[in-house]
């Protein structure tokens, strides 16, 4: 009974490992694929950013992009589809990378560091990627065909929830009253110039615009701005 029992398990296991060993080499490939995926799409999209930041829409070849990202053209089809998709999926990742730091202001953070935190999270983006900043500039500056229905959808209405934190913080009395619309406008564009108009900087201060310690210096000086503006100097 028990030598039955045991052949029965036996034949039960060898029976369901291959299945299960299948199994498992088919997660791990998939797992793999995808990781592979992820990467090159980033190694896109940063290529893209790149390219049509320098050359814009019209200027720019998938040829190009490809080049840049060191990765056969056919992947960017494979990946993307044309390059009108690719330049909305470009300008969707800048936008979100620049909403992303307004997660900082809820009505429970304290004013002074979710102000703090936004800005330097917006002066690093200015500082490490000029390039987004150029680029969703440029689309603005051309009428934002592309990115038209992003701005009057999820921009305005992450602005209108936020605008309601500033103004709470008014009437709670922790900040001086401001209109909190504009406050937002006042912030992008001290904020963006350093990526905008990083030429001009870079011509007046030289190699020192580089610099850890003149970023910080400027990013103390947009905070110092900003912290005026709202009575929390």
């Amino acid at each position: 009974m028990t030598i039955n029992n045991l052949s029965a398990d036996n034949e039960s296991t060898l029976t369901s490992s291959p299945y299960s060993l299948l199994d498992e080499l088919s997660a791990q490939d998939d797992e793999a694929k995808g990781r592979i995926r992820l990467n090159n799409e980033a190694l896109i999209l940063a290529a893209a950013e790149r390219t049509f930041s320098r050359s814009g829409f019209k200027g720019t070849t998938m040829a190009q992009i490809a080049d840049e990202a060191d990765l056969p053209k056919a992947n960017l089809h494979y990946y993307f589809g044309n390059k009108q998709n690719l330049y909305l999926h470009v300008l969707n990742q800048i936008l979100h990378d620049w909403l992303t730091p307004m997660d900082e202001i809820t009505p429970e953070s304290d004013p002074k560091q979710a102000l703090e935190a936004y800005v330097r999270q917006k002066m690093k983006l200015s500082f490490e990627r000029p390039d987004a900043s150029k680029l969703f500039a440029n689309e603005l500056l051309q009428g934002a065909k592309v990115i038209h229905e992003l701005l009057h959808t999820e921009l305005k209405e992450l602005v209108a929830s936020k605008k309601a934190v500033i103004e709470g913080w008014i009437v709670q009395g922790k900040i001086r009253s401001v209109d909190s619309t504009h406050l937002f406008f006042s912030i992008w564009s001290i904020t963006q110039t350093y990526a905008d108009f990083d030429i001009q900087i870079r011509a007046v201060l030289g190699e020192e615009a580089d610099h850890a310690d003149a970023q910080e210096r400027a990013i103390q000086h947009v905070l110092s701005v900003v912290f005026r503006t709202c009575g929390l100097e």
